[in-house]
C-alpha cells in the first residue's frame, strides 16, 4: 500500500488560517484608514488666508493694511509712533504704496528689493506666495481721494507660518466627531463578528467530520474514510486518517485471514494425520490380534505401517518447515550468485526419480553465466517441490520442462508439464496449505504443503510464484527471482 503523500523536505509551513488572519488585519487597517480619510475630507473651511505672521510679531498681514489705510485717511499717519509699523520694520518687512499703474510711489520701512514698478504678471506671481519666494505678499486697495492706490505688504518668508484653530476645525465638520468614532467602532466590531463567525464555520465542519470518523473507527468500522474540503491542515489530517484506516483495515484483514488460515490449517492437519494414523492403528491391531497368520501378510501389514508412518513424518516435517519460514527469527542467506549451473545440479539430483516415473524431461539453461539474488537452500526447495508435485499428480509419459530465462530485472524459472492440469477454480487457493490439484487423488502420498512452502520460500527471497497454462502444457509454474 502506498502512502497518500511523498516525504517532503522540512520547511516553514505558512498555514491557511494564518493567511486568513493577516488578510483580516489588512482589511481592518484599511477600514480605519478609510474612516480617517472621510473625517479629513469633511472639513469645509480650511483657507490659505489662515497663514499668519510668525508669533513673535503676533499680527496678521491684513491688520497692517487696515490700520495704515485708516491712518492715512485720517491724516494722522506717523511711522515713528505706529507700533505695528515699527514692529514690521524690525522684522525686516516693509510696505509699498502703488499707484494705478503699479509704480512704487512710497514705501515704509527698509525696502530690500529693487522693484520700482510691477507688471500684472509679476504682481500676480508674487501674490501666489509660493514657498520658494523670499517674501510674503499681501495687497489691499487704499481708499483715498483721487487716483486709485494700493498698499503692498512684504514680509520675510521665514517669519510666516501656518496656524490652524483646532476648535475652528472641529466645528467646521459636517457631523460631530463622535459620530465618526461610533461609525468606525461599529464597522470594526461588525467586521470582527463576521470574521469570527466565518472562521468558526470553516473550522467546525472539518472537525465534525473528523469526530464522526474517529467515532466510527472506535466502533470497529475500519472501512471509514474521510473526504475533507477545507484548510490544507485539515486535508492533511484527513489523508493521515485515511492512511491509518488503510493500515488498520489491512492489518485487521490479515489478522483475520491468519486466524482463519490457522484454524483451517489445524483442521486440515488433523484430517490429513487422521487417515494415515487410522491405517497404522488398523494394521497394528490386526497384527496384535494375530490376523496376520502368514509371513507374507505380516510383511504387507508392516509395509503399510511403515509407509504411513513415513507419510506422517513427512507431513510433520513439511509443517515444521512451513512454520520455520514464517518465523520472524528465520534467517536467509541471499546473495548474488550464478544460477545456471545451480539449476543443472538440481535437475541432475532429481533425474533418477523423474526417470523412475517414466517422465520425459527437457532442461533448457543458457550456456552463458546468469546471476541472480537468491538463497540456494530456499530456491532448491522451491524447484524440488514443484517437480515432486508434477511427479505426484501426473501419469506416466508426462512431459516435464524446466527452463531458465534471463530478463532485464529478474530471472525466470519455469517448471511445466503436460499432465492432467489443475482445475482453474483451484488456482486462487492452490498455494494454500493442504490444497491438492487433484482432490480425487488423496492417496498419492502428497501432503498438500509442497506448493505452500514453494510460494512462501519464493516470496521470502523477494520473488513471485505464479500458475498458468500454455498450449499443451496444462500446468506452468513460473518463478521470478530478482537479479
Amino acid at each position: 500500500m502506498k502512502r497518500p503523500w511523498k516525504a517532503r523536505e522540512k520547511r516553514l509551513l505558512q498555514t491557511s488560517l494564518t493567511l486568513d488572519f493577516l488578510l483580516f488585519n489588512f482589511f481592518l487597517l484599511l477600514l480605519v484608514a478609510i474612516v480617517y480619510i472621510i473625517i479629513n475630507l469633511d472639513v469645509v473651511d480650511f483657507r490659505i488666508s489662515d497663514q499668519v505672521v510668525d508669533p513673535d510679531l503676533n499680527v496678521e498681514a491684513h491688520v497692517y493694511v487696515t490700520e495704515l489705510e485708516n491712518e492715512w485717511l485720517s491724516g494722522s499717519s506717523d511711522e515713528t509712533n505706529n507700533t505695528e509699523i515699527q514692529r514690521l520694520k524690525d522684522s525686516g518687512g516693509w510696505i509699498e504704496v502703488l499707484d494705478a499703474d503699479r509704480r512704487v510711489i512710497r514705501y515704509i520701512g527698509d525696502k530690500q528689493d529693487t522693484f520700482t514698478q510691477y507688471s500684472e504678471a509679476e504682481l500676480y506671481a508674487g501674490l501666489e506666495n509660493r514657498n520658494e519666494q523670499p517674501y510674503y505678499y499681501s495687497i489691499s486697495p487704499l481708499s483715498t481721494e483721487g487716483a486709485a492706490k494700493y498698499v503692498l505688504l512684504k514680509i520675510p518668508r521665514d517669519l510666516v507660518s501656518v496656524r490652524i484653530n483646532d476648535n475652528q476645525l472641529i466645528t467646521n465638520l459636517k457631523h460631530p466627531l463622535s459620530f465618526y468614532i461610533m461609525i468606525g467602532i461599529g464597522l470594526v466590531l461588525l467586521l470582527i463578528f463576521v470574521y469570527s463567525y466565518w472562521v468558526a464555520r470553516r473550522i467546525k465542519k472539518p472537525l465534525s467530520i473528523l469526530s464522526l470518523g474517529l467515532t466510527q473507527m472506535i466502533q470497529g468500522n475500519y472501512s471509514t474514510r474521510m473526504s475533507i474540503s477545507a484548510e490544507r491542515e485539515f486535508v492533511q489530517i484527513g489523508e493521515t486518517f485515511n492512511y491509518m484506516a488503510d493500515v488498520i483495515e489491512n492489518t485487521s484483514a490479515e489478522k483475520r485471514y491468519a486466524e482463519e488460515s490457522k484454524q483451517r490449517l489445524i483442521v486440515d492437519l488433523s484430517h490429513d494425520l487422521k487417515t494415515p494414523i487410522t491405517s497404522i492403528q488398523g494394521y497394528a491391531q490386526a497384527l496384535v490380534e494375530g490376523r496376520g497368520e502368514d509371513k507374507d501378510r505380516q510383511q504387507r501389514y508392516l509395509g503399510y505401517i511403515y509407509n504411513k508412518s513415513v507419510q506422517v513424518a513427512r507431513m510433520i516435517q513439511n509443517m515444521l518447515e512451513l512454520l520455520k519460514v514464517d518465523s520472524p527469527d528465520f534467517r536467509m542467506h541471499i546473495q548474488q550468485r550464478e544460477i545456471g549451473e545451480f539449476v543443472r545440479e538440481i535437475m541432475a539430483d532429481t533425474y533418477g526419480e523423474i526417470e523412475q516415473n517414466h517422465f520425459g524431461l527437457h532442461v533448457l539453461v543458457p550456456d552463458e553465466e546468469i546471476y541472480a539474488r537468491y538463497d540456494p537452500e530456499l530456491l532448491s526447495r522451491v524447484i524440488q517441490n514443484l517437480i515432486t508435485n508434477a511427479l505426484s499428480y501426473n501419469p506416466r509419459g508426462t512431459e516435464l520442462r524446466v527452463e531458465l530465462i534471463p530478463l532485464d530485472n529478474h530471472v525466470v524459472i519455469e517448471v511445466a508439464d503436460t499432465g492432467v492440469g489443475i482445475p482453474q477454480e483451484l488456482w486462487a487457493t492452490i498455494f494454500d496449505p493442504f490444497v491438492r490439484g487433484d482432490e480425487a487423488r488423496t492417496g498419492t502420498g502428497g501432503t498438500g504443503l509442497g506448493l505452500a512452502i514453494a510460494r512462501r520460500n519464493t516470496e521470502k527471497m523477494g520473488g513471485r510464484l505464479t500458475l498458468s497454462q500454455r498450449g499443451r502444457e496444462t500446468t506452468v509454474f513460473t518463478i521470478q527471482i530478482p537479479k
